[in-house]
């Protein structure tokens, strides 16, 4: 018995880059893209998770090179290096949590940490021009700037805190992801 080769490419990429973003054809239910790991607390897994995040990001339709992409990525970027820097608790490990609904313009990160007890602090005009001389402390700051909204909340199964951030796709059809 002879079978067709699997062409990886296809199961992998969308036929258009938009097509995880918008109802196909039918009008069938596009399903719900999530994308949820572990890493470990140190810059290597913060590195690790802000490449795969990268990777599905594409694979769900968002392209590098797009705006959306880039600053999805950097959300990503900004939010576990924060968890390793300011969440570490040895032995312990950080997740990363994407999640794409279907039909909706949002892309919606999570970053969970093992230290409850440092809550992050918003940035302020006032903080901002204060550390204007600083070369660190300004990731939420790029983060509050890129997200439609972000917040942070305790962690419900255990010590430690979620901060999360939603990236909301440009209406305009110009301004488009894709």
């Amino acid at each position: 018995m002879t079978a067709k080769p699997i062409d990886r490419m296809a199961t992998t990429r969308p036929a258009s880059p938009c097509a995880p973003l918008s109802p196909d054809s039918t009008g069938a239910r596009l399903p719900d893209h999530t994308f949820e790991m572990r890493f470990t607390s140190t810059p290597r897994g913060a590195r690790l998770a802000r490449r795969l995040a990268a990777v599905r990001l594409d694979g769900w339709g968002i392209p590098y090179g797009t705006d959306a992409h880039d600053a999805v990525v950097l959300i990503v970027a900004e939010l576990t290096a924060n968890a390793v820097r300011h969440g570490h608790v040895p032995g312990r490990d950080f997740r990363l949590r994407l999640h794409v609904p279907p039909h909706d313009r949002v892309v919606r990160v999570e970053v969970t940490d093992a230290r409850g007890e440092r809550p992050p602090r918003r940035p302020t005009a006032v903080g901002i021009a204060a550390d204007a001389e600083e070369e660190a402390g300004r990731g939420l700051l790029l983060v509050s700037r890129l997200a439609a909204r972000w917040d942070w909340h305790p962690r419900p199964d255990g010590p430690g805190k979620t901060v999360w951030a939603e990236y909301a796709f440009p209406s305009s059809p110009r301004q488009s992801p894709c």
